[in-house]
């Protein structure tokens, strides 16, 4: 059992590795740092390779590290601004509480994406009210996520975990009906116990429906292609053509994988762990400045964020490979 990670590390790796202690060593050295600089750091713990938009997310980071001060991280977007992005989920949310409400699919003249909404929700089938049940779990959960009009104590708009149990201890599952869901004790055990015949890192995987919807993040890079895996499970098919990618799981089939791979290079030959120049980022390599103790400590940092999570330590890909307890196949 090797050391456990400091906080920093949260999202990249649970056990500290010789790279990461030696880093951790180099952070000890330059302590005190300055509040700007710490802030820098945190914004390396938040990064998520699976956002829709990490790699701007990674150019705001070495901006910062080149110039010493930031302004991004959670809440810095002005009032008003409006992703792109978010008019597909809300369109996603749109569709399906129009179908939960009886509209006939044909007539829902919506698009998620580039897919017109009556195409996605053809995959349902046949109405039944365990489906308008699993697909209001859907609502519930994209609603969550995206910053519509809620309330916790709303439960026409807060999400409840169907099978993931997160806690201050780790990430756990459900050993029995959350009370939120006794009322349709029957809806949750059907959908728990719904299994999606997906794959993991290439391996045949099995996946609760339950787990599947709970794992559905609207900011996921695929997620219109997740609504479809979760869209057609409700409405029957098992069978996925696709793997669902998650957070970390199936991380490998990331689209802009070698750009990442080309900026981690690049962070390498900026701290001089590398003597490979042959693909770096340039303008990156002017943006960081003139190397320092601290920029490299920043650079070092991001760039063991980015290589673990492009492949992940085998306690962290553990993780990843979430099927639910065995408990949902009895």
């Amino acid at each position: 059992m090797g050391t456990t990670c400091r906080p920093l590390w949260q999202n990249c790796a649970i056990e500290a590795d010789a790279e990461i202690q030696e880093i951790d060593e180099l952070e000890d050295r330059l302590a005190p740092l300055p509040a700007e600089i710490t802030r820098i750091r945190a914004l390396i713990s938040t990064l998520e390779l699976c956002h829709h938009k990490a790699e701007r997310w990674i150019e705001s980071i070495i901006e910062a590290i080149g110039t010493g001060r930031t302004e991004k991280g959670l809440g810095t977007r002005g009032p008003g601004q409006i992703h792109p992005a978010e008019t597909v989920w809300s369109s996603a949310g749109a569709a399906l509480s129009a179908w939960c409400a009886g509209c006939p699919v044909d007539s829902i003249e919506l698009t998620v994406g580039a897919v017109p909404a009556s195409e996605l929700l053809a995959r349902l089938g046949q109405r039944s009210a365990l489906k308008e049940w699993q697909v209001q779990r859907l609502i519930e959960r994209i609603r969550s996520l995206i910053g519509w009009p809620q309330s916790d104590s709303d439960p026409a708009t807060a999400y409840g975990w169907l099978l993931l149990d997160a806690s201050e201890y780790g990430l756990g599952y459900h050993d029995q009906c959350p009370a939120r869901y006794r009322e349709h004790k029957d809806f949750w055990l059907t959908t728990a116990r719904t299994i999606i015949h997906d794959t993991h890192a290439g391996e045949a995987a099995e996946l609760s429906l339950a787990l599947a919807i709970d794992m559905l993040w609207p900011c996921h890079w695929r997620f219109v292609e997740n609504l479809h895996i979760v869209l057609d499970a409700i409405g029957g098919n098992l069978n996925p053509e696709k793997p669902l990618a998650a957070c970390g799981r199936n991380i490998t089939l990331l689209p802009n994988r070698m750009r990442l791979e080309t900026i981690s290079r690049t962070l390498r030959v900026f701290c001089d762990r590398s003597s490979d120049d042959s693909s770096v980022d340039t303008a990156f390599l002017t943006r960081l400045g003139k190397p320092t103790d601290i920029k490299r400590w920043l650079a070092l940092s991001l760039d063991k964020t980015i290589r673990l999570q492009l492949d992940p330590s085998p306690p962290m890909r553990a993780l990843s490979a979430l099927e639910g307890p065995a408990w949902i196949r009895q």
